[in-house]
């Protein structure tokens, strides 16, 4: 698929995201995220599903291989997509929702890796960002967690920048599929377990980057 091609299949399938709330009350919680492993460029995908509201990890599934995408802003999605999805094919505990480390719709087509993600996996997904892609937002007066704010790209809410530990750096939330935003930036702040990011982002983020991180069943540690 050529860029331009992407940029175009983006426009069309952000008409199908669903903005609204499909989050009642969830007992398995996944996180996603993916790194580069080495020189070669081979990247390593990591899901790890948590049980809430005690968000213990109970499930880690981890695929390596090499993306076939180049890294092109905005379209993070191409490249990242195949290895997370190869990944979500492992994985033995259905969750409920979805916390991916990158953009929902707060993409300049409104169609980020979070969108994508939900959009194939049919499941609320909610997009939890460490940068912004787009749009701007008023400076915090305050840094305490659970503050949050607006984040605008002409004149349309397309996320939220949340404080989620006391004088840190916001996380960039924004609906990924079949939630609204009120109920992501609620479900980010609920995951939190006194770190900047989302404990299903954050053990994701390690298990990705090749931590050891404790499971309560072994068995599916990979």
């Amino acid at each position: 698929m050529s860029i331009d091609q992407a940029k175009s299949l983006q426009g069309k399938l952000a008409s199908r995201i669903s903005k609204k709330n499909e989050v009642t009350e969830p007992l398995l919680i996944a996180g996603s995220d993916i790194s580069a492993t080495n020189s070669n460029c081979i990247g390593r995908a990591a899901v790890v599903i948590l049980k809430y509201p005690s968000l213990q990890a109970i499930e880690i599934q981890v695929v390596e291989d090499k993306p076939i995408f180049p890294y092109i802003p905005g379209l993070l999605s191409f490249r990242e997509s195949p290895l997370l999805l190869a990944a979500f094919n492992k994985v033995n505990n259905v969750p409920d929702l979805l916390l991916v480390d990158g953009q929902g719709i707060a993409h300049p087509r409104r169609f980020g890796i979070a969108s994508h993600l939900g959009l194939i996996l049919n499941i609320p997904t909610i997009g939890c960002a460490k940068s912004r892609l787009c749009g701007s937002y008023e400076p915090f007066i305050s840094r305490e967690a659970g503050v949050s704010t607006s984040l605008i790209d002409h004149d349309e809410v397309i996320g939220a920048v949340v404080v989620t530990k006391d004088n840190t750096s916001p996380v960039y939330v924004s609906i990924g599929h079949k939630v609204d935003l009120a109920t992501a930036i609620a479900w980010v702040i609920k995951c939190c377990k006194g770190y900047r990011l989302p404990e299903p982002c954050r053990l994701a983020h390690l298990a990705a980057s090749g931590k050891n991180i404790t499971s309560n069943d072994k068995q599916y540690i990979r």
